[in-house]
């Protein structure tokens, strides 16, 4: 059965690729944008200003909500982190009235797919993190909580919401690996900070994959933690990567010199999570990139 699908942050490195999946499939897709709509798949909206085009949810079955500044896109200072909070939860809280409003004018309930972040447990070493694990307490970890509760009059209405707490996503395409990769192929790919860090990967595949089974699965609702069961270490990763690359990734970039290079940025690119998606493996979701290897084969080869 088709679906009428609504997206937010369309444009971007996953909303793009859940837009031409969910399209492929059969899907209608529409776009919610800040600038004049440019076709009838497109909707305006101002998340900035709480403002959502009246009856743009008619005879809409999902929203996902992808809407947010890239973290790290640019060196941090003051503006940027009040930009990186304030624009989740804006367009979080502009999303969750208009469901509201939308449920109490037609008394239908439109199922709510919202990005989150593994963001959200902070640096925890060897702790094993699972949805109903407690968040970490530094900056990024207090921008994921309030991100969530900006869902708040949604859930309390008794909206079906699941927050999507994503780990990394590995694409040849954009994001935190495109770099990596590239350092890979200049034999510059090595472990970043100790190399013991546990970081939570996820090809966008299966990110983009996860996102459909949660729109598909209405009845799943709360946080689902989105990286692969297959865990593993920065310097692995590393590793793996140079293997596919035929290169060598034995020079570290100490965190020291990450943060000269990014800031404060730094910490968080080598703080350790290890996530596990237990949601999401106890609702029947199947990886197709479940271990390292196939991932970086894949990452590589595109």
């Amino acid at each position: 059965m088709t679906k009428r699908v609504a997206i937010t942050g369309s444009s971007g490195l996953i909303g793009g690729a859940l837009r031409r999946h969910l399209a492929e499939r059969g899907d209608e897709v529409v776009r919610l944008v800040r600038r004049r709509p440019s076709g009838p798949g497109e909707v305006q909206w101002d998340p900035s200003h709480g403002t959502l085009e009246p009856g743009a949810l008619d005879g809409v079955d999902a929203m996902v909500n992808l809407a947010g500044v890239g973290i790290g896109d640019r060196r941090w200072n003051a503006e940027h982190k009040r930009e990186v909070e304030r624009s989740r939860t804006d367009a979080t809280g502009t999303v969750a009235q208009a469901l509201v409003a939308h449920r109490d004018r037609t008394g239908e309930a439109v199922r709510l797919v919202n990005a989150s972040a593994v963001g959200y447990y902070g640096d925890r070493g060897e702790e094993r993190l699972t949805e109903t694990s407690e968040p970490g307490r530094d900056f990024l970890s207090g921008v994921v909580v309030r991100w969530e509760a900006a869902a708040s009059p949604a859930v309390d209405a008794g909206i079906p919401v699941a927050f999507t707490r994503t780990g990394l996503v590995m694409s040849p395409d954009g994001g935190a690996f495109e770099q990596v990769v590239r350092l890979g192929r200049l034999g510059l790919g090595g472990p970043m900070g100790s190399g013991r860090e546990w970081w939570p990967w996820i090809t966008l595949v299966d990110e983009v994959r996860a996102l459909t089974h949660l729109i598909d699965r209405p009845d799943l609702v709360g946080a689902v933690n989105l990286a692969s069961p297959g865990a593993a270490r920065q310097r692995e990763i590393a590793a793996a990567i140079g293997r596919a690359l035929s290169r060598p990734a034995l020079v570290p970039a100490p965190r020291f010199a990450l943060r000269a290079v990014v800031g404060e940025f730094a910490d968080y690119i080598t703080a350790s999570q290890r996530v596990e998606p237990a949601a999401l493996l106890a609702s029947g979701f199947t990886f197709e990139h479940y271990d390292l290897d196939s991932a970086v084969r894949w990452l590589v080869q595109r």
